[in-house]
C-alpha cells in the first residue's frame, strides 16, 4: 500500500503569537531585574500578577454571564495554576542574584523538559521525533545554552551558584507548566486558560507575600517603580502568557519552547544599556546559535501535522 503525505504550510497564527510572547518576555527579566531595588521577590510577584489578574477579570466576567466559560476549567486549571505558583516565585527569585541575561540563557534548559514531556504525553507532537530540523533546532539551542554558560566568568561565585540552582529549578517547573497547560486546555480559550490561572495565582502569591514579604513598604515606592509594575505585568505576563498558550494550542509545546530560547539575546541587549550587564565574545557566539535553533524551530512546524492521503479504493 503506498502513502503520501500532505506536509501543513507554517500556520502564521501561531508564528506571530510565539514572536509576540518573544517581544514581551524580553522586556520582563529587565523589570524584575529593576524592582529588585524597590521591594522584596514576595511583595513583587503579588503585585505584578494582581495586575495582571486584574486585566483580564473583565473579559473573564464577561464569559461567565455570557455562559461561554466551560465550568471545568477551575478543576482543570489547578495543577497548571499550582506550578505556575512554583515557577513564578523561583524565577523572580534568582534575579537577586544573578543578572537578566545570564538567568534568562540558564532557563533555557527548560526545553529538555519541555521536549521530553511533550514526546511522552502527546502524541501529535511526536511527528518531530522523525523531523531533521527539529532536531538539528534543538541541538543548537541546547549548545546554545551550554556554551554560554561554560564562558560565564564568575560562574563559580557564591552568589551565582545560588542564582544557578534556582534557574535550574525554575526551568523544571517551567517545563511541567507548559505540559499542564496544554493538557488541561486543549479545547478552552486560551484568554478563558490564563485568566482561570491568574487567580488561583494570584492566591497563592499572596499567601506568600503576607508570610515572606514586606507589603506596607510597597505603599513608599514613587510613581516610576510602579509604573514598572503596571506595564510588566500587562505585557509579560497578561499577554505574553496568552500568545503563548495560542501558539501552545495550535502548535503543540515543543514548538513555541524552542523559539523562546531566542529571549536571551534581547534580554541583553536591554540589560547592556540598563544595567551594564555583558557577556564573553565566546558566549556571543553561542548566543547567535540559539537564534539560528530558534529559527530552525519555526521551520519544523512543516513536519509537525501530516494529513494522510486515503489510498484509491481496490
Amino acid at each position: 500500500m503506498n502513502e503520501q503525505f500532505n506536509r501543513r504550510r507554517l500556520d502564521i497564527t501561531a508564528t506571530l503569537a510565539c514572536l509576540g510572547a518573544l517581544c514581551f518576555w524580553a522586556v520582563g527579566p529587565n523589570f524584575i531585574k529593576y524592582l529588585t531595588e524597590y521591594t522584596d521577590v514576595w511583595t513583587q510577584n503579588f503585585l505584578r500578577y494582581s495586575v495582571a489578574c486584574l486585566f483580564w477579570l473583565p473579559f473573564l466576567g464577561l464569559s461567565i454571564r455570557r455562559g461561554r466559560l466551560d465550568r471545568s476549567i477551575w478543576r482543570r486549571a489547578l495543577l497548571p495554576a499550582a506550578a505556575n505558583i512554583i515557577m513564578q516565585s523561583l524565577w523572580a527569585a534568582a534575579f537577586y542574584y544573578i543578572d537578566p541575561a545570564f538567568m534568562v540563557l540558564l532557563t533555557k534548559t527548560n526545553i529538555i523538559w519541555i521536549a521530553g514531556f511533550s514526546l511522552i504525553f502527546f502524541s501529535e507532537e511526536r511527528a518531530l521525533v522523525g523531523s531533521k530540523r527539529f532536531w538539528a533546532g534543538l541541538g543548537l539551542c541546547v549548545a546554545g545554552v551550554a556554551g554560554v554558560l561554560y564562558f560565564k566568568n564568575d560562574f563559580a561565585a557564591k552568589g551565582t551558584l545560588t542564582g544557578v540552582a534556582i534557574g535550574l529549578a525554575c526551568a523544571f517547573m517551567w517545563g511541567l507548566y507548559t505540559v499542564t497547560v496544554k493538557m488541561a486546555f486543549r479545547d478552552i480559550d486560551s484568554r478563558h486558560g490564563f485568566s482561570v490561572i491568574s487567580i488561583y495565582t494570584v492566591i497563592g502569591l499572596g499567601v506568600f507575600a503576607l508570610k515572606f514579604g514586606d507589603m506596607p513598604a510597597c505603599l513608599g515606592m514613587g510613581l516610576r517603580p510602579w509604573a514598572v509594575i503596571v506595564i510588566s505585568a500587562v505585557l509579560s505576563i497578561a499577554l505574553a502568557h496568552v500568545l503563548y498558550y495560542t501558539a501552545m494550542k495550535r502548535i503543540g509545546a515543543t514548538i513555541p519552547a524552542l523559539v523562546i530560547l531566542a529571549q536571551p539575546v534581547p534580554v541583553l541587549a536591554i540589560s547592556h544599556f540598563v544595567f551594564g550587564e555583558s557577556l564573553r565574545m565566546l558566549q556571543l557566539v553561542f548566543g547567535v546559535v540559539l537564534l539560528i535553533g530558534a529559527g530552525l524551530a519555526i521551520w519544523s512546524q512543516r513536519d509537525l501535522h501530516t494529513r494522510r492521503i486515503p489510498p484509491p479504493a481496490a
